[in-house]
């Protein structure tokens, strides 16, 4: 990637004034990195160049791009964040020092385990950082992509070490934000280098099914371009494949039975409004068999990272078993590109607007769990004890949606229970739980909650929180709660000398050692 590259890239995506303002980004940090080498023996300029490409490619603001371009100034070179901010303002400045903070953060995540009190502070800024700016971590993915795409100049235990740290946190950070195209690139590419034997073993098993079902799905598109433009629908429609990760994630679900496995290609019609969709729903239904228990609404009930799309699978009658995906165009975009997709229209250039309101259920799913974010990072600063894997819970695990009676959503991980749900509505809620209902049924405190479900918590003002109840629940937001109503009521004290007497024989334990 060369200098020419990127200002020909960005001639159709930005003004005059812009164009200038990187031209003059990418001299000072062409200048501040001059003469170092990345590990493939080339100019290092090539990397922040790319980034600031694969940031262009996802449709960022200039304000993005250039902080792209000077992502590495401060860390890697005598660049300091007052020269950055004089030269090109406090965007940007507060943007590469956010990145800064989180390539620090990163490289204390490396031992959480043993949960040291740097390792806090700098997942701690790394929270912070990413809950003030969402671009910040939209950089730092842009980053890691490069990265991997030029990993094979690195040693093998970096290479797996990267990859595996890409699968366990940029992944999931990129499918949160509803960035699906660059959560599979970076997965396709870090599963590649972590597991190459099993990588390339599926890849050639996906190579021999695809060559048997193309010519088929063929026969299948145009039965369906046939008819839907006999309806007079406005579409478009292509092959959507399955990533390699996403197949090898689906054969550990199905005892590793490729027959089980569906979606192995999958035809996408693109619509222009959603009313389209359900009437081409309607369309498919028509013309094939409906597997009924796979028809999925994700237009009415989107999933937790704001990804929208109708989805059906059907048998047609030569007994050939196609998915479907239908969606809008808008939808498509956000599927492809999630919260990156509105930056470029300045529709929400930060996380700071969307996470003041007081109501979490408010907030777009996507913006719920960066409310989370920076409740988690509060939480660490003030010291509060967080484990490993209370914070891969928090973090990175599994989401779903629940509802309240008033049609609320609430984004909460998988596996939460009533009383996760009680205390995300409101401290005080939680403090009274006296019963739960979910979906007019009573409902079992230790009973975890299912996507879709509507939950009702029945408050009582003589109820109080209960000592179990720090252990009962799965969310961080719950137990900090709980434990300060418990500490408020006097019952928590006697806790806290138990683990001090504790902490205090490990430690003498380990002097000793």
């Amino acid at each position: 990637m060369k200098k020419r590259d990127v200002l020909d890239f960005a001639k159709d995506l930005y003004d005059e004034g812009q164009l200038l303002e990187l031209e003059h980004a990418i001299a000072y940090a062409t200048t501040h990195h001059e003469g170092q080498k990345r590990k493939s023996g080339e100019a290092y300029i090539i990397h922040p160049l790319a980034v600031a490409a694969i940031l262009m490619d996802w449709g960022m603001d200039i304000d993005t791009i250039l902080a792209g371009v000077l992502h590495d100034t401060v860390e890697d070179t005598n660049a300091t964040l007052e020269e950055i901010e004089a030269k090109f303002g406090g965007d940007i400045a507060f943007l590469v020092d956010g990145v800064t903070k989180v390539g620090q953060a990163r490289a204390g995540m490396q031992n959480l385990e043993e949960y040291l009190p740097q390792t806090t502070d700098n997942l701690s800024k790394l929270l912070i950082a990413v809950s003030q700016d969402v671009r910040v971590i939209i950089i730092k993915l842009a980053d890691r992509l490069h990265n991997l795409r030029t990993l094979n100049h690195m040693r093998p235990d970096k290479q797996k070490k990267i990859a595996k740290e890409s699968l366990e946190v940029f992944g999931p950070i990129a499918d949160r934000l509803g960035m699906g195209q660059v959560r599979m690139q970076i997965e396709e590419l870090a599963f590649s280098y972590l597991d190459t034997k099993e990588f390339q073993r599926l890849q050639n098993m996906m190579k021999k099914r695809l060559g048997k079902s193309t010519r088929k799905l063929g026969a299948v598109r145009l039965e369906v371009e046939e008819k839907l433009r006999s309806e007079h629908i406005e579409f478009e429609i292509n092959g959507r494949v399955k990533s390699i990760y996403s197949l090898y994630k689906k054969l550990k679900k199905v005892d590793g039975n490729m027959d089980d496995v569906y979606d192995l290609m999958a035809l996408r019609v693109i619509v222009a409004k959603k009313e389209d969709c359900y009437r081409v729903l309607g369309i498919l239904h028509g013309m094939y068999q409906p597997m009924i228990a796979r028809i999925k609404d994700y237009i009415a009930v989107p999933k937790p990272n704001g990804y929208q799309s109708l989805h059906t699978t059907v048998i047609t009658p030569n007994k050939q078993i196609v998915e479907f995906q239908v969606r809008t165009q808008e939808m498509h975009e956000y599927a492809e590109r999630g919260l990156a997709a509105s930056f470029h229209y300045h529709e929400q250039k930060t996380s700071k607007n969307y996470t003041k309101k007081k109501n979490v259920s408010q907030l777009p799913p996507q913006l719920q769990w960066i409310s989370r974010l920076q409740e988690i990072a509060l939480q660490l600063e003030n010291h509060e004890e967080i484990s490993h894997e209370q914070l891969n819970v928090d973090l990175f695990g599994d989401r779903i949606f629940v509802y309240s009676p008033k049609g609320d959503i609430y984004n909460l991980p998988e596996g939460a229970l009533p009383l996760d749900f009680a205390y995300l509505v409101h401290g005080d809620v939680g403090k009274h739980a006296y019963a739960c209902k979910v979906n007019g049924n009573i409902h079992a405190f230790d009973k975890p909650l299912s996507n879709g479900d509507v939950v009702e918590i029945v408050v009582r003002g003589t109820t109080s929180p209960k000592k179990e109840w720090i252990d009962l629940v799965k969310t961080s937001h719950a137990k900090s709660k709980i434990r300060q109503q418990l500490k408020r009521l006097g019952i928590i004290e006697g806790i806290s000398s138990a683990t001090a007497i504790i902490r205090e024989k490990a430690t003498r334990k380990r002097k000793n050692s």
